[in-house]
């Protein structure tokens, strides 16, 4: 089970701190061991949660905006789809991350949840993606600060350093690290395991102190970020042994199969999303990135559909490809519906777990078929906003996205003002 990362931007060698310990493992491997955060008690309310879902290769936006901003606005083909729900999402155009341009044209997916600039050029370094930002303020109030999600193991999720956190993709081993309990035995290995981690930590700790003093002033200011950083785990390692050793929650299902043909995506989607649901509704976290992706391959069990998938992307108006490629996103809007559909069906203290839960589905592709970065597709479902069912913001003069990202934090309780590439502590059509 992947866990987040907690950020160091120290510039030191993690080999100079670990040298004769004897161990192997290093300061990444040992952030992500296991969550390390303590459930609040007494709450009065349904807690709040984000979720973020990216298709790789885009959506064709001419079946999915709508001619006419509002409420009352006319379905497209796609928003048909999901007319379930329809008063419980905002579409939104004209929205995107400036300076997206990047080593290749699918380079922008990067930095969907970040907005670091110039992705995967010379220089680039990503930064914390929001769903990370969120779980260092919040993560301590569930088992899991994060579940970082996708149908391979490239993720979404960006650590503070600029690290991609690996994402889990075997729905069977999502559900047994939710809710399925260890052995006596198990449990005691891994609080010893934590413990021994703990005391690792106490070895790095007492070197880079002794090291601070022959470091200039910049240097001491990164090594006072490192330190903070080693605090902080040492003491979300500790919170985590009281974690190991409390009852997961039971739910009434039995344990996934996870999908054996690797092109099935339709499939290996819906189960995540059934996954992702149950870990909502039994608060076993609060932030969960799902990277949907794309393949290089023909999608399994979709009638009518025999080219490839990223060929059809880049259909360049050839009409009989865009006609099959709708017959893919269709499959993807209907999979996204009946999980907006779940969560509406799961009752809690205040309302459904998609009221108290902000959804943004989307791409990091206005146009796929010309790689282009601008005027991105992007829904914002649940989360207790008044919905305004479609909001068109200038498609050639965008608005940043990022200003999605400060409302749906502030939303959950995590106090900034700004985010990455943000102008404004929301966007027009995001109400509270």
């Amino acid at each position: 089970m992947n866990a987040p990362h907690i950020a160091s931007r120290s510039a030191l060698s993690r080999r100079h701190f670990l040298q004769g310990v004897g161990t192997a493992i290093g300061l990444p491997l040992l952030e992500a061991m296991t969550p390390a955060f303590v459930r609040g008690v007494g709450a009065a309310v349904s807690p709040k949660r984000f979720v973020a879902s990216c298709a790789g290769l885009g959506f064709h936006t001419p079946f999915l905006f709508p001619e006419q901003e509002g409420r009352d606005y006319v379905e497209t083909p796609y928003l048909s789809l999901l007319k379930q729900n329809r008063g419980h999402f905002t579409v939104f155009s004209g929205l995107s991350h400036p300076e997206q341009n990047g080593n290749n044209g699918h380079a922008s997916e990067l930095t969907w949840l970040t907005s670091a600039k110039r992705p995967g050029l010379a220089g680039f370094k990503n930064s914390i993606s929001i769903d990370q930002l969120i779980a260092q303020q919040i993560g301590h109030e569930t088992r899991y600060p994060s579940l970082v999600l996708g149908l391979s193991s490239s993720s979404l999720s960006w650590t503070a350093s600029g690290v991609e956190i690996p994402a889990q993709d075997k729905p069977s081993e999502l559900f047994q690290a939710l809710f399925m309990d260890g052995t006596a035995a198990e449990v005691k290995a891994e609080v010893q395991k934590l413990k021994r981690g703990r005391s690792i930590l106490d070895t790095v700790r007492e070197r880079a102190k002794r090291l601070t003093g022959e470091l200039g002033h910049r240097d001491q200011e990164k090594m006072d970020e490192y330190l903070t950083s080693v605090r902080d785990l040492e003491l979300r390692l500790q919170q985590s042994e009281g974690w190991v050793q409390r009852p997961k929650p039971k739910v009434d299902v039995p344990q996934p199969k996870d999908i054996t043909d690797k092109n099935d995506a339709i499939a290996k989607q819906r189960l995540m999303y059934d996954m992702m649901a149950l870990a909502l509704q039994t608060d076993s976290t609060r932030a969960i990135t799902l990277r949907l992706g794309g393949l290089n391959a023909v999608p399994a069990n979709i009638p009518g559909v025999a080219t490839d998938w990223h060929n059809l992307s880049h259909h360049g108006k050839d009409e009989e490809k865009i006609e099959e490629l709708r017959l893919i996103e269709e499959a993807e809007f209907k999979a996204f519906n009946d999980f907006l559909s779940k969560l509406r069906g799961m009752k809690e203290e205040g309302g459904s777990v998609l009221d108290h839960t902000a959804i943004v589905y989307g791409s990091n592709l206005g146009n796929a078929s010309a790689h282009d970065w601008h005027n991105l597709p992007i829904i914002v479902a649940g989360g207790g906003y008044k919905h305004q069912g479609y909001v068109a913001h200038d498609a050639s003069d965008n608005t940043p996205f990022a200003n999605v990202f400060v409302s749906v934090a502030r939303q959950m309780g995590v106090e900034i003002d700004s985010f990455g590439s943000s102008t404004q502590e929301s966007v027009r059509g995001l109400e509270v």
